[in-house]
């Protein structure tokens, strides 16, 4: 392993949400600034603490849900990102950077819910062939 230091993915999750904090109080104070800094607000900052609730998930299934509620809210995230990289900030190259993060974001969690529903499915099987045995 290399010198850099190795992210957890809840600490990616909580500085992403911190910059798009810092992203929302940038905007402009205008009636349409307000209203894309809330909504903003509310699908990134989210994924950070659904993915806290994934963690204590009851089941797999329940697992997997707060899991694609994390992935929903990042691609939400994206479309705002690129609203506001369209038509309220310039230059773009702060928008750019968060929207690179949360591209990658979305990778790992379309992995890991990908990952969750396989290992699912093994599960499944093999208590069915658990199952099917002893009834023979």
């Amino acid at each position: 392993m290399s010198g850099k230091r190795v992210y957890d993915i809840e600490d990616r999750l909580i500085d992403f949400a911190v910059r798009i904090i810092k992203l929302a109080e940038s905007l402009p104070k205008t009636l349409t600034g307000k209203h894309v800094s809330s909504q903003i607000l509310r699908s990134g900052t989210s994924p950070a603490p659904n993915y806290g609730e994934a963690h204590g998930a009851e089941s797999n299934p329940d697992f997997i849900h707060k899991m694609k509620i994390c992935l929903k809210e990042l691609r939400e995230t994206r479309v705002w990102l690129i609203i506001i990289s369209k038509s309220m900030l310039k230059p773009e190259n702060k928008i750019e950077l968060l929207l690179k993060e949360n591209e990658e974001l979305i990778s790992i969690f379309v992995a890991s819910i990908k990952t969750a529903k396989e290992n699912r499915l093994k599960e499944e099987r093999r208590r069915n062939e658990r199952m099917s045995n002893h009834e023979s």
